[in-house]
């Protein structure tokens, strides 16, 4: 499994207004504290806030604020957004590949390994990761 730098950044986005929920943070904030350039942050918040991670107050005292409490945001969603699926084989989803001969049940195994990874990211939330607890 590979993680791109876009769900880095997101995950890392999202802990930092969880951290300091109830505020609203500046897109210039959050970009400073995660050392990006300002337009990427812009991207990746409003990524996020088409899909009701964040929400966004216009203003001088505008910025962004988690949409939903911490608690209900978990991560498997997040990382499909930014990258689909978690496994493919030549950029290809497992259930869309087909073998023939021996090797025909790999895809099953393929699914079966993206299903449990979705599984073990779906049960941690952004409150989990905040506070360290990671699952068994």
């Amino acid at each position: 499994m590979r993680i791109s730098a876009r769900v880095d950044y997101a995950v890392q986005a999202l802990l930092l207004l969880a951290e300091r929920d109830p505020d609203v943070l500046s897109a210039d904030a959050m970009s400073t504290a995660q050392g990006l350039p300002h337009g990427y942050a812009e991207a990746i918040l409003n990524d996020l806030r088409k899909h009701g991670y964040v929400a966004s107050r216009r203003g001088a005292h505008g910025g962004y604020h988690l949409a939903r409490p911490a608690s209900q945001v978990h991560l498997g969603g997040v990382v499909s957004l930014f990258d689909g699926p978690f496994v493919t084989v030549r950029a290809t989803p497992a259930a869309d590949l087909s073998y023939r001969g021996p090797a025909r049940h790999l895809p099953s195994l393929w699914t079966l390994l993206d299903e449990r990874l979705h599984g073990m990211l779906d049960t941690v939330t952004l409150d989990d990761l905040l506070h360290g607890r990671m699952p068994a």
